[in-house]
């Protein structure tokens, strides 16, 4: 979806991974990264690793100080958003500059990963564990 905000122009995606949701909003900045009001790095708790995997697609394009990041991450724990917030701004960065869909498509970053959680199924214990058998 594009917006204009105040002459701004606004680029956004969504991202989902597992239970997590992220809807991820760019703005032509300095690479401020902002997850629901909060800095993105005391969000994600200071991991290095769940920042380098929120921000890999702008990383590679080398887009990484061009434009703020406005996350609004709901459902899931902090692997399952950070995944999320990733597919989301791989998803906005596509609607920049189409040719941009090449790159992130052949870095595998426009894919949705699609495993959730089996459900639970009566009689078992939980999805495929079944109570002990005895034969006697």
């Amino acid at each position: 979806m594009l917006t204009s905000y105040h002459t701004k122009v606004i680029y956004s995606g969504t991202g989902r991974r597992k239970t997590s949701v992220a809807r991820v909003k760019l703005i032509p900045g300095s690479g401020n990264l902002i997850i629901n009001g909060l800095p993105g790095e005391s969000y994600l708790q200071f991991s290095p690793n769940y920042l380098r995997i929120s921000c890999t697609p702008l990383n590679i394009l080398g887009l990484d100080k061009e434009y703020d990041i406005y996350v609004k991450a709901e459902g899931g724990g902090l692997t399952g958003q950070a995944d999320a917030i990733r597919l989301g701004l791989a998803r906005a960065l596509c609607r920049i500059n189409p040719e941009n869909r090449i790159t992130l498509k052949a870095e595998g970053l426009l894919r949705r990963d699609s495993r959730i959680k089996e459900r639970k199924k009566y009689g078992l214990r939980k999805a495929r564990k079944a109570p002990q058998y005895s034969k006697r």
